[in-house]
């Protein structure tokens, strides 16, 4: 405190700050990008571990025998839902039924603001049902949730007979302590959205559903299963839910606890965990685990049935199977098995998941980064912006060099008017709120106009408008009339930075993988733009760094990642469909991200693109 206070101390720290803010910047940005990257490597990263005492022993029996009779139980749902081209609903009604459970069904409907083309679907309509198995020996306050998606074609049979399966075995044990619902949602998300909301009687996105006839407890935690095969070779666990939130990594620890006791090989992000952390080869594999992940959770969509859970506070996670060249298989028995197991430890639970993690990241399933590890990696590129703003600052109250008579050396620089700066700013966030409301709104027009149709009209709009916005500082200068001066992009730059700054801050704390990638984009062209430095080579560099790029590389480096590279041309028709399904996402769901990069990233980024062109 006595460096702050001491007058004479704190203008030496100021000037040593100015004089230094260019190497400081670069060497804080290189090291938090070295940090992240860091992150991967094992002896950086925490052992996974149970914190909840109430499932901290895996020491249950799991007797589960019905493997095979739940896959021709899923092969007989097949037949019904072929022969009713659909959900077939009175077969699952009588079946839960039969099964001792009490059963439930839900009607819902949703008109898209535009076609999904990618599951070629416009006006959605469809019947959710579920069943009940009453805690036998508890006030029936609480309630586990197993669902199944009810998949189009022959997809996820399985995991609908497995369900039924383990709805006759649980029906059979008098240990439960929570009411279990098992649920069969149709149209995948969608239907679980009207469940949901009609579960906790709410509505959020204006959907159309009946209310629900018979509930269970308060919902304690939640798991999605999606089988497509007969044989399974490994689980992959799914952890992204919507707007970047993750469960409980207790959820997490349990599923890996109960696949190491019974034998089941099982992945994060379709990546097997591997032993040689100390190779190359090793700890490019964790990276590339973790990248996935971070690129996942910044997209804010939910990755599974499970994600729309968490927005109630729900731990939740998806199990899918994976049928793979592997040589080792496993049964349907086995699946039943482990989620026996974990349904038995949740039994347990006496109060909501809560002791271990909620903001982590994980390299593989038996290490993971919690939030106090990769803060600091976004902290040192957040320094960066404020170090900058001190130097504007710095630049802005200095009084002007005196001679030795103590006159001004050269006349002061005259301050900028209030229109220089509010001007930019005005247009900017005018910009960002036609990129968010006029694609949707248009698409009738344009479809009338263009030979092209709504979801096309949709995305080509959107585009239209981001690119229309490089025309700002033209259309800033002529409202301007002459008023821009040195001390004018100064100030604006300031206000700039300062903007990115919480705004970057906030996204951070929110959604740490989204906050990182706009922060590793954005602050680099943040710190040294100026109308002084070359105009062609820093414009194609702040088109590079725009979000609408940061996205289209974003898309290539998934693929890759995932070990499924595209060309350029197949790249941008995926950067499309990218497009139309975060705005769907957002219409459909309430995912952030959209009005996020619209409302206030891209604006920000205008923002940086006038002060480049500033007369």
């Amino acid at each position: 405190m006595g460096l702050l206070s001491d007058p004479n101390r704190r203008r030496a720290l100021i000037s040593m700050l100015t004089r230094l803010n260019a190497p400081i910047c670069v060497i804080c940005y290189m090291a938090g990008v070295a940090w992240f990257m860091g992150l991967a490597f094992e002896p950086f990263t925490l052992r996974t571990y149970m914190s909840e005492n109430a499932m901290g022993s895996t020491m249950v029996e799991e007797r589960f025998p019905a493997g095979e009779r739940a896959l021709a139980t899923g092969r007989e749902f097949a037949a019904h839902k072929k022969k009713a081209g659909g959900m077939p609903v009175d077969w699952l009604v009588k079946t839960m039924q039969s099964r001792g459970l009490e059963v439930f069904t839900q009607r819902f409907s949703r008109t898209l603001p535009f076609p999904d083309e990618n599951k070629e679907r416009y006006m959605v309509e469809g019947t959710n049902v579920y069943g009940i198995l009453r805690a036998p020996r508890a006030p029936r306050t609480e309630a586990l949730v197993l669902s199944a998606p009810c998949s189009p074609d022959n997809n996820n049979n399985q995991a609908v007979g497995l369900l039924l399966g383990l709805a006759q075995y649980f029906r059979s044990q008098i240990y439960w302590a929570k009411d279990i619902i098992f649920l069969v949602n149709e149209h995948d998300l969608i239907g679980m959205q009207a469940w949901l909301e009609g579960y906790h009687h709410t509505n959020t996105t204006g959907m159309d559903w009946s209310p629900l006839q018979g509930r269970g407890g308060s919902i304690q935690a939640a798991l999605s299963l999606e089988l497509s095969s007969d044989v399974i070779t490994s689980l992959d666990l799914v952890l992204e839910g919507l707007n970047g939130q993750l469960p409980n990594l207790d959820l997490a620890n349990l599923f890996y606890a109960f696949c190491q006791k019974i034998g089941v090989l099982c992945t994060i992000q379709g990546k097997l965990q591997r032993n040689d952390w100390d190779t190359a080869s090793g700890y490019s594999h964790a990276v590339q685990t973790m990248m996935l992940m971070v690129l996942k959770q910044a997209s804010g969509r939910p990755w599974g049935d499970h994600g729309l859970f968490l927005r109630y506070h729900i731990e939740a996670a998806s199990i899918k199977g994976v049928n793979s060249f592997r040589q080792y298989k496993t049964d349907a028995t086995t699946v039943g098995r482990l989620l026996e197991g974990m349904y038995r430890k949740l039994n347990n639970l006496l109060e909501r998941l809560h002791q271990s993690y909620f903001f982590y990241l994980i390299p593989s399933l038996s290490r993971f980064v919690s939030i106090g590890y990769y803060m600091p990696a976004f902290g040192l590129l957040a320094l960066i912006l404020l170090l900058r703003a001190l130097d504007l600052w710095v630049q802005l109250v200095a009084p002007p060099p005196r001679t030795e008579d103590g006159t001004a050396d050269i006349e002061p620089p005259s301050s900028p008017g209030v229109l220089s700066v509010l001007t930019p700013l005005v247009i900017s966030h005018l910009t960002g709120v036609a990129l968010y409301t006029l694609p949707i709104r248009s698409q009738e027009m344009a479809v009338e106009h263009f030979p092209v149709s709504e979801t096309e009209a949709v995305v080509l709009t959107a585009i239209a408008i981001y690119t229309a916005g490089l025309a700002l500082p033209h259309n800033t200068h002529r409202l301007l009339a002459g008023e821009g001066t040195e001390q004018g992009w100064r100030v604006l730059k300031l206000v700039a930075v300062l903007y990115l700054a919480v705004l970057l801050g906030c996204t951070a704390l929110i959604n740490f993988s989204l906050g990182f990638i706009l922060a590793v984009t954005l602050v680099p062209l943040a710190a040294f733009v100026t109308p002084h430095v070359p105009k062609v080579l820093s414009a194609f560099v702040l088109v590079i760094l725009s979000p609408g790029c940061t996205l289209f590389f974003s898309v290539l480096l998934f693929q890759e990642l995932q070990e499924m590279p595209v060309n350029l041309l197949e790249g941008w028709m995926l950067f499309l469909s990218v497009i139309s399904q975060g705005i769907l996402d957002h219409s459909l769901y309430g995912s952030l991200v959209y009005p996020l990069v619209a409302l206030l990233v891209y604006p920000c980024w205008l923002l940086f693109w006038n002060i480049l062109f500033w007369k």
